[in-house]
């Protein structure tokens, strides 16, 4: 691991996001396993289709879903400005994302809308509010999602990474317990870029990223989670494996998806395959399950450790390729 480059961790993190977003996009969101396997086999080993009548339907295997095409927006920000541009990034939304939007779930690019975004978009459309009056308390893992760009860019600079996340989130979500996890999961995947293990010592390393007059949150138990949670992997509490999402939970809740991110990321350190599979095969929200997940796990195997078909499968590989290698030189 520790022969591996910065540059290609955080390449890693970025490809692994879209290939965990892409694969969930056939099976996305079965609460029911049985009827999961009927449409997708007992187990999933690669992108599908999507049913026509379910989420995301009339889609192909391989693209990306809508939290896969905000995280491009907010890259291409970022490679644009050089540093986060909050009104840079908030433009691209309003001209390129809100458009397309009608305030139902199934409408819009990747035919998938989060409740997060649905309710800045009535805000902002509707209602005529500013930047900054949208924020809601979904509790969902939204603004992770595309602050892991966030956290590749100031994956160096904990203070610049900790600001700019959390104002980030603030856009769309403002529960307290959804800002100091996302800012934390940015925390630790800046941490696995750097060449750190997502071990029982990860969240010492989190609380010393910050002085103590400038956490950006302030109960210990964000930064304790990916610790404990490495803890339990280790000791393979958890078979098999993709019975993760029945004990942390199936749904989009930040307390269900977190948890069992840092399990099979910590489980499957260095088997990328295994890692996102496992989180797919777990039904529920697997889409936001896999994409964060993926984005770990790609972060501690660099781009050169996940398998070439997987990467190849995604539509528009070269350029989502690119995208990610032209983020990671940015780091400073």
């Amino acid at each position: 691991m520790s022969n591996i480059s910065i540059e290609d961790r955080a390449t890693g993190a970025i490809i692994g996001a879209y290939i965990g977003d892409a694969l969930g996009l056939g099976p996305h969101w079965y609460y029911d396993l049985e009827e999961q396997h009927q449409h997708y086999g007992e187990w999933i080993s690669d992108y599908t289709n999507p049913q026509p009548d379910r989420y995301h339907g009339g889609m192909k295997a391989g693209q990306s879903s809508q939290s896969g095409n905000i995280l491009s927006m907010l890259i291409d920000s970022l490679l644009t400005a050089g540093e986060y541009d909050e009104s840079d990034f908030c433009s691209r939304l309003d001209n390129g994302l809100f458009p397309l939007l009608d305030g139902t779930p199934n409408i819009g690019p990747g035919n998938f809308t989060n409740q997060s975004i649905r309710e800045a978009w009535a805000l902002r459309t509707q209602q005529n509010k500013s930047w900054g009056e949208l924020a809601g308390y979904a509790d969902n893992t939204e603004a992770a999602e595309r602050t892991l760009a966030l956290a590749v860019r100031y994956a160096t600079c904990p203070e610049k990474l900790a600001k700019a996340i959390s104002s980030n989130t603030h856009l769309t979500q403002c529960d307290e317990n959804v800002h100091s996890t996302t800012v934390v999961y940015g925390a630790a995947l800046s941490l696995l870029i750097q060449g750190h293990p997502l071990d029982v010592e990860l969240s010492d390393k989190l609380l010393n990223l910050f002085s103590n007059d400038n956490q950006p949150c302030q109960r210990r138990t964000p930064y304790e989670t990916p610790s404990n949670i490495a803890q339990a992997a280790r000791e393979n509490l958890i078979q098999p494996v993709w019975k993760v999402s029945r004990v942390y939970g199936m749904s989009c809740a930040v307390n269900y998806q977190f948890p069992a991110c840092y399990y099979l990321a910590s489980r499957f350190s260095d088997d990328f395959e295994s890692a996102v599979l496992h989180a797919i095969n777990g039904g529920g929200q697997n889409m936001a399950r896999a994409m964060l997940t993926g984005a770990l796990v790609g972060a501690q195997v660099g781009i050169q450790g996940i398998p070439e078909r997987f990467i190849g499968g995604l539509e528009n590989s070269t350029e989502l390729l690119n995208r990610a290698k032209k983020l990671a030189a940015s780091i400073s």
